[in-house]
């Protein structure tokens, strides 16, 4: 009898042990010095472990990456977009188990906002663009508030019009006022430098005309 419970004591102990050495890790010199590798088939010691930034398990070289330590949360910081096959709408699952985004997708294609209708994509309005616009490859124009496909979508590439007028068309107006400002500015300048070169000349004569 004696001898069954110090067995049972000394296996409890074992055991005690084994799970402080998974939890604590180091050796008996050095106690907290590393970690145990939490992978169920490993547990070796790591001096140097690594920290999962999604189980928050501990793992050791071999098993730091998320595919080698099977982590049960992978896409945790991922954003995952869904584009419905229906209506060609994107339903973003960021942060969801795959239950949880299929109850979403389905909660979707039951709604009215999935409308087949919408499944013909659009294309960009922009001269000559045959571009199909989807949910990750379209700008909208701040000026004109239009869509346009990521080569066309600066105001210049599309000849914006803002409030009725295209940018083009301003900015060679513009360029035109500011040619003529320059010849104006430039004439009274010459219109100036020739009043002051005529009384020049007329007071120089003036003095010839006093010196004789």
């Amino acid at each position: 009898m004696l001898v069954n419970v110090f067995e049972i004591h000394l296996s409890n102990n074992n055991n005690n042990n084994k799970k402080n050495e998974d939890v604590e890790g180091g050796t008996e010199a050095f106690p907290d010095l590393g970690a145990h590798c939490q992978h169920p088939l490993c547990r070796q010691l790591d001096f140097l472990p690594f920290h999962c930034d999604r189980c928050r398990q501990t793992f050791c070289i071999e098993h730091r990456t998320y595919k080698s330590h099977d982590c049960t949360r992978p896409d945790d910081k991922n954003r995952k977009v869904h584009v419905c096959n229906r209506c060609s709408t994107s339903i973003e699952t960021t942060g969801y188990f795959r239950a949880n985004e299929q109850a979403i997708i389905d909660k979707h294609l039951s709604s009215k906002e999935c409308d087949p209708a919408k499944k013909n994509k659009s294309r960009c309005p922009a001269r000559r663009c045959k571009e199909k616009l989807t949910f990750s490859n379209n700008v909208v124009c701040k000026f004109c508030n239009v869509k346009f496909c990521l080569n066309h979508r600066f105001p210049a590439s599309h000849a914006c019009n803002r409030g009725g007028v295209s940018l083009a068309n301003a900015a060679s107006v513009d360029g035109g006022l500011s040619a003529l400002s320059l010849g104006s500015r430039n004439g009274n300048d010459c219109a100036k430098s020739g009043r002051k070169s005529g009384q020049s000349s007329s007071a120089s004569g003036s003095r010839s005309v006093q010196a004789c």
